[in-house]
């Protein structure tokens, strides 16, 4: 039986990619009560996992770090803890491991020639399954089975809520209306959906309802929602108000807790969003959800979604399929460039969006497809 005293989780990727770990910590903190968890991270998505319980102390990293950065890093780690857990198959990650504990459980890639020294090094691994793995369930088998007692239900932990900006409570009003979050905006171009279907949706959803548009300091989040709030008319561009690059994590997580409904793109927004148990309507094309679908919280198996449907509920989480045979293909757009696009999102029309908020939001919303279409094309 090992007994830990200091342990290292290293997850060096993107936001959504440290969210989802929080299961695995409360893994972690549960199997070894006594030992001080340390978390390896870049410093860009630190702020997603902000007053967890169960971590002792982050160790930060720029997401292209030069050579004096590495140096410091791995001062800092070396052969300083009795056991890495490594939360992804890449190169770093495991380097990291290996110079940090003697004792090393990570995952690998499912290619036994381009994952063979990861294997060797670790006294555990996992093995990466992007069709039929969700990557949550993936992560929680980091604990061996030995030692493994995965207890279901599982919740996603969102970082701790912060109050609003008094400046977007002032835009909400004293008792604020019913409102609902968009997040039009993923890291990549490829799981964009057509900028007009975002436009009509907004029209038919401002007609009882606010709308917040989230997203990041990046110009290109920036720009969508800009053009968004254009696309609206004057006289009702008070009800929608753009939040990109102006909101902490923490302030997020209290936007999205009080929020109707949330709509979004495959994006780690999307997954804070299911953390924080607010009714969803998430938007998937190439990626499979049986991989990367948010997690809803209090799920009792470990397999929440199918790998193909049009439509999937489960609990607050409604994942919504682009079209096509080959959905879910997994690849970065249909030429396979981040800055391409994805026919299948494309393709997405806002009367199977506005059909699924309506039953989310439990008022009537539109009175047929046809209607709605034909609204549409009179707003724009």
């Amino acid at each position: 039986m090992l007994h830990p005293k200091k342990i290292l989780i290293i997850a060096l990727r993107q936001i959504g990619d440290t969210l989802i770990t929080t299961p695995l910590i409360d893994d972690v903190a549960f199997t070894w009560p006594d030992a001080e968890i340390h978390f390896l991270c870049f410093e860009s998505s630190k702020g997603i996992l902000a007053g967890n319980p169960h971590i002792h102390t982050f160790i930060c990293s720029s997401v292209r770090p030069k050579r004096a950065e590495y140096a410091a890093l791995i001062k800092q780690v070396f052969w300083k803890y009795d056991m890495a857990i490594v939360t992804q198959p890449n190169d770093r990650s495991h380097l990291f491991g290996l110079l940090s504990a003697p004792v090393r459980f990570g995952v690998v890639p499912n290619d036994a020639k381009q994952g063979w020294w990861k294997r060797m090094t670790c006294q555990h691994t996992v093995e990466v399954d992007y069709l039929n793995q969700h990557v949550i369930t993936e992560k929680r088998k980091l604990i061996p089975e030995p030692l493994r007692r995965l207890h279901y239900p599982v919740s996603v932990t969102p970082p701790e809520s912060l109050p609003l900006p008094e400046s977007l409570l002032n835009g909400m009003g004293r008792h604020p209306e019913k409102y609902i979050v968009i997040h039009a905006t993923p890291l990549g171009n490829y799981k964009r959906i057509d900028p007009q279907t975002w436009v009509n949706v907004i029209l038919f959803l401002l007609k009882k309802n606010k709308i917040f548009l989230t997203g990041s300091h990046a110009a290109s989040d920036q720009q969508l929602n800009s053009e968004l709030l254009l696309s609206v008319p004057e006289n009702q561009r008070n009800k929608v108000i753009d939040t990109s690059g102006q909101l902490s994590f923490g302030q997020l997580s209290t936007l999205l807790k009080g929020a109707a409904l949330y709509i979004g793109v495959d994006t780690s927004i999307s997954h804070l969003a299911a953390a924080c148990n607010t009714p969803s309507i998430v938007l998937f094309g190439p990626t499979p959800p049986t991989n990367f679908g948010p997690w809803p919280n209090g799920f009792k198996e470990p397999q929440p979604f199918r790998l193909k449907a049009l439509e999937q509920t489960v609990g607050p989480v409604t994942i919504l399929q682009g079209p096509g045979d080959c959905v879910p293909c997994r690849k970065a757009g249909c030429d396979d460039s981040t800055v391409g696009v994805s026919q299948c999102l494309l393709n997405l029309d806002e009367v199977s969006i506005l059909r699924l908020a309506e039953i989310k939001l439990g008022s009537k919303l539109i009175e047929s497809a046809e209607a709605t279409l034909n609204t549409a094309s009179n707003l724009i």
